[in-house]
């Protein structure tokens, strides 16, 4: 934690030097590469360590004026965020089938990134091309791909099993997707209305402690030992610029739909649990850019252009957002998406694999690249690294509600998920995308 936590305070700009020279005199690990956690346990340190956590999280950020999280200051920074009152939609006879592809959008997307979840760029790429399924177009497979190329760059050993082409029955659990199973029990429960400490409370009673993971897991340990959000985000949690809100974000999303302002100050109450400034970012850019899609009257550039106007102008996100876009329209043709992500890896590759802000770049450009098609949308998303099944699955939702009706999504995708989930979250194991499309709608239309 230490070690990742030193990466942070570099990426923000709080001078740590002196810290980190104790640190490392004690023989202190930098951060892991990949993992959250190092490789060999040192319980030696941990007295060292917890002093220099809360010493790091209490050295000033010269960023921190351009990325404020309390409501209020990104709201004075991006106005677009401010209450709207726009009003509930009475009736949208498409919100449903919008809703539905956009569910099933996001299992394919998610499904398709899991079996190179952390694998680096040129693995992911290798063992594509190795299938003849480069650019990728298809469900990644071992089919053709050589032996020896299988052992240099092995699956992600949780998901090989249940997502490669040859195994996919059904969509396997994933975080990707109990998340949007808990925000629409939270909203089952509290409606719009719902507290940052709502989200805590349906935490601690229906979500396993061993299905979160970074920033959630550390709020979740937070919760235990008695601490109360925004607290959570904060004490001795060095991911709370990851990727983790984003992926909570969707549900905000489809349940405010023509309304991007109310999705993002949803978005905001949930993901201050756990995150800050880019952390929560990364949720409202997503759910914004999500509810405008869900209204049916926006293509994906507007979607996005919705999406960032709800994130502070000066903030890294927005700036990697506004790279992601530009670079994307700059290289439009259809086989020059590896170019895109190169650029992105070059200019955003020293970040963490799971830090939002290369994340929400690279999910930009991969829409914006893929003008709405649902295959090249979820492909891009994948095919560029860092977070595949993360990016994958966002993807997936925004290009679900844009095809506008679960029959408009290729078969090809939706027929290996026979419309069955698996997952941990009570009540929900088994159920059909169908039948959650009509929960959402439920919450989406409620007054």
């Amino acid at each position: 934690m230490v070690g990742h936590e030193l990466r942070q305070a570099a990426e923000d700009g709080r001078d740590a030097r002196a810290l980190a020279a104790r640190w490392h005199a004690a023989g202190g690990p930098a951060a892991p590469a990949t993992a959250g956690a190092s490789p060999t346990p040192r319980p030696g340190l941990r007295p060292l360590a917890e002093e220099l956590l809360d010493a790091l999280a209490a050295l000033p950020s010269p960023l921190a004026r351009h990325e404020p999280t309390s409501l209020s200051a990104v709201t004075a920074l991006a106005p677009a965020c401010a209450d709207t009152a726009a009003a509930r939609p009475s009736r949208d006879d498409a919100l449903l089938p919008r809703l539905h592809a956009a569910w099933l959008g996001r299992a394919v997307g998610c499904l398709l990134g899991k079996p190179v979840e952390k694998l680096p760029l040129p693995a992911i790429r290798a063992l594509a091309r190795a299938a003849g399924n480069w650019p990728l177009g298809g469900w990644f497979t071992e089919r053709g791909v050589p032996p020896e190329l299988l052992v240099a760059h092995p699956w992600n050993r949780r998901s090989a099993g249940t997502s490669l082409a040859e195994n996919i029955d059904g969509m396997p659990e994933d975080d990707d997707l109990n998340y949007p199973l808990l925000n629409l029990l939270l909203l089952q429960r509290h409606g719009r209305g719902f507290t940052t400490a709502d989200v805590a409370r349906l935490w601690l009673g229906e979500l396993p402690a061993g299905r979160t993971f970074t920033a959630e897991r550390i709020a979740y340990r937070n919760l235990l030992d008695g601490v109360e959000p925004p607290l959570t985000a904060t004490r001795r949690n060095p991911f709370r610029e990851w990727i983790g809100a984003q992926i909570r974000a969707d549900v905000h999303g489809w349940t405010n739909p023509g309304d991007p302002a109310g999705a993002a100050r949803q978005a905001h109450r949930d993901a201050v649990l756990t995150h800050t400034a880019n952390g929560v970012y990364g949720a409202m850019f997503v759910a914004a850019t999500i509810a405008t899609a869900a209204g049916g009257a926006a293509d994906v550039h507007e979607s996005l252009a919705a999406g960032l106007a709800v994130v502070p102008p000066e903030s890294r996100l927005a700036k990697a957002v506004r790279c992601g876009i530009a670079t994307a329209r700059a290289h439009p043709g259809h086989r020059d998406f590896d170019t895109v992500v190169d650029r992105l890896h070059a200019a955003l590759g020293g970040y963490h694999w799971v830090h939002a802000v290369p994340n929400a770049a690279l999910l930009a450009a991969a829409l914006t690249h893929a003008d709405g098609d649902f295959t090249r949308s979820v492909c891009a998303a994948v095919s560029g690294g860092w977070d595949t099944d993360s990016n994958g699955a966002t993807a997936g939702s925004v290009a679900g509600l844009l095809a506008g009706h679960p029959e408009r999504l290729p078969a090809f995708w939706t027929s290996p998920l026979k419309n069955r989930l698996s997952t941990s979250v009570p009540s929900f194991d088994g159920i059909g995308f169908d039948t959650l499309a009509a929960l959402t709608h439920s919450e989406a239309v409620r007054p």
